[in-house]
């Protein structure tokens, strides 16, 4: 199967980062998952129920970093990712957490990670 169901650009203001300052301050995060998810079901039903729930996903990936708090990029990818698959059975995905602005430099940085076997 390679159907997918996306979440791109989704934007989570948490507590990031490892020096002191960064532990009092929101900062915004940017996620971006790819989701493997057997579309047939819900595109022949055209029924919610049978689908991923893109809305419930994005909740739990809000409430997951505000409440971990991570210090690290890593640490926050491998343990949302963990906590989706958990959730909602979701057997492989693609995980991109960026942090805008943290290089001068660069429009941002990030990890990016693979999870379960397609």
């Amino acid at each position: 199967m390679s159907d997918s169901v996306l979440i791109e650009g989704l934007a989570v203001e948490t507590v990031v980062g490892v020096y002191d300052w960064e532990r009092e301050v929101d900062q915004r995060l940017m996620v971006d998952l790819e989701m493997a998810w057997d579309n047939r079901v819900p595109g022949a039903s055209d029924d919610v129920r049978d689908a991923l729930d893109y809305a419930a996903v994005s909740a739990r990936v809000v409430a997951c970093l505000q409440a971990l708090k991570p210090r690290l990029l890593e640490h926050g990818a491998e343990a949302l990712a963990t906590d989706l698959q958990d959730a909602f059975g979701i057997a492989w995905l693609r995980l991109t957490l960026k942090k805008p602005g943290a290089v001068p430099e660069a429009q941002w940085v990030g990890v990016r990670i693979e999870r379960g076997a397609r």
